[in-house]
């Protein structure tokens, strides 16, 4: 029987092949640990087309599944204090003024600092084992929030909360780049960091709200118990079944495992290289197109960030009861992972249009936007189909990120610009719920005007992206020539080089 991995002695001196040049030795330290997996592995041949097709599916089966139930869960975490408050979490712990937009802000607060060490342990700790432990911790936060009673205690809470999930986003996105093509990313981010959350949560609360009034604990104490002891067990749970790359993915075969991770060489974006790399940072902080998407990510987000801890409430001013309120929230979700469902298809679909995708589809959450603000508060319908558009506005951002996992090479430059796009993420939830103004309840005018002037920069934004990007691979092309397909037999695609030194590198626009 064949072994699939070949002796220590046996290892072989992996070259590269680069454009204009003759092949070479490449420096160990530079190598991806997907050079090193194939070279002391058997070679299985090439891969035919069915082969790809079946090892995509298998994936697919495995991974989108227990991906996709822990982003959810982990965004019931954080947006269930909006359902809480329709049980009268505000009224039963004192709160008043703005202290409750400040435990909306709060937790991007957490997550901005949180990033600082997850820069760090997301290139240096396999992405699977990292988010399972931080599952499991920020699960066990939420259970706390049962027994908590101040406002103090609350503040405490959420910014752990966002602390601990600071890792979320980056293990997501480095995972889904460490099994997918470039062109296989945008319809699996779509699934993946789908607005589940609000299906979830509403019916959570819709169970919750059948609780009786004589019961020994507060209906919101119950919703935090019960989905804090949900998130628990599935944290152990992906302990032990979420890989964190193809090359050690119980639910592939030798040879599949060994083809999942060679036909990643295309991306030239590497798997795994756990050296540190100080010019990578320097890289990425200097990066235009990094910085544009954090600025996309910090504008987008500022309606994210309010609707999140407003949505519910938005809806019982509307006259709703709570338990109603609460199912008047599902389809949140539904529009939201719709719309990133059939945006990141066409992004996928329609060649480097990526940025002017995202860019037509803010054109919904404008609408959605100005019919809530334009029609009287009597027309209640007309109030819900504004409100259930301006949830479109989760579609431009799952796409954008796209454009990170396929623009960023070199795993140093992946771990920073994954937490810089990520910090961008927590800065506009922060800014978010202070926009809403408990004076200018229901109308929340200045939360209207940013979220408008917020939809009108993204756009404006992913059009300098794409300007940006295209003008790029023109001088590229102009420098370099045409892009060279990646040579068989060598470690080009799996070297741990950033794009920015990749001669046949090109920019996904």
């Amino acid at each position: 029987m064949a072994q699939d991995t070949k002796g220590d002695d046996d290892l072989q001196p992996v070259t590269s092949t680069v454009a204009g040049e003759t092949t070479k030795a490449v420096d160990d330290r530079a190598l991806d640990e997907a050079a090193k997996y194939i070279a002391n592995h058997e070679e299985f041949g090439p891969m035919s087309p069915e082969q790809e097709k079946k090892i995509v599916k298998k994936i697919d089966s495995w991974m989108i599944p227990l991906l996709v139930f822990c982003a959810t869960l982990a965004a019931v975490d954080k947006v269930e204090i909006s359902t809480a408050s329709l049980y009268g979490f505000q009224k039963d712990n004192g709160m008043v003024g703005q202290q409750y937009s400040w435990l909306g802000s709060i937790l991007p607060l957490g997550t901005l600092i949180g990033l600082i060490p997850a820069s760090w342990l997301v290139q240096r700790i396999p992405p699977g084992r990292l988010l399972a432990a931080g599952s499991l911790l920020w699960s066990l936060c939420t259970l706390c929030y049962a027994p908590c009673r101040t406002w103090s205690g609350f503040m405490g809470l959420r910014f752990l909360l966002g602390f601990l999930e600071a890792i979320s986003v980056p293990c997501f996105t480095v995972l889904v780049a460490s099994f997918y093509k470039k062109e296989e990313q945008p319809p699996r981010n779509g699934i993946i960091f789908a607005y589940f959350s609000s299906i979830f949560n509403g019916f959570f609360a819709w169970v919750i709200g059948y609780i009786p009034a004589s019961a020994p604990l507060l209906k919101w104490q119950y919703l935090y118990l019960l989905t804090g002891s949900i998130n628990v067990l599935y944290s152990l749970f992906l302990w032990f079944v979420l890989p964190s790359s193809p090359m050690d993915a119980f639910f592939l075969t030798p040879e599949q495992r060994y083809h999942a991770t060679r036909r990643l060489a295309g991306n030239r974006t590497g798997i795994a290289n756990r050296v540190w790399k100080w010019d990578q940072v320097w890289e990425a902080l200097l990066d235009v197109k990094v910085w544009l998407i954090v600025l996309f990510n910090i504008v987008i987000n500022i309606p994210n960030g309010g609707l999140q801890a407003f949505g519910s409430i938005i809806i019982n001013d509307l006259g709703y009861t709570p338990l109603v309120s609460s199912l008047l929230t599902m389809p949140f979700g539904i529009f939201a992972t719709g719309g990133a469902w059939a945006f990141s298809y066409i992004a996928a679909k329609w060649h480097n249009r990526r940025a002017l995708t995202a860019a037509i589809a803010l054109m919904l959450p404008i609408f959605g936007t100005a019919l809530v603000y334009g029609l009287p508060r009597t027309n209640v319908p007309g109030q819900m189909v504004g409100l259930y558009f301006m949830y479109f506005y989760w579609p431009p951002y799952v796409v954008a990120i796209s454009l990170v996992q396929a623009n960023t090479a070199g795993m140093t430059k992946k771990a920073v610009t994954y937490c810089l796009v990520t910090i961008g993420y927590a800065a506009g939830n922060l800014i978010g719920p202070q926009t809403f103004i408990a004076a200018e309840k229901p109308k929340y005018t200045t939360s209207v005007i940013a979220m408008l002037v917020s939809y009108c920069a993204c756009m404006l934004i992913l059009m300098v992206y794409w300007l940006v990007g295209v003008w790029d691979n023109k001088r590229r092309d102009r420098k370099y020539g045409k892009p060279e397909e990646v040579h068989e037999g060598t470690a080009d695609g799996f070297v741990d080089v950033t794009d920015k030194k990749q001669q046949d590198f090109r920019y996904t626009t």
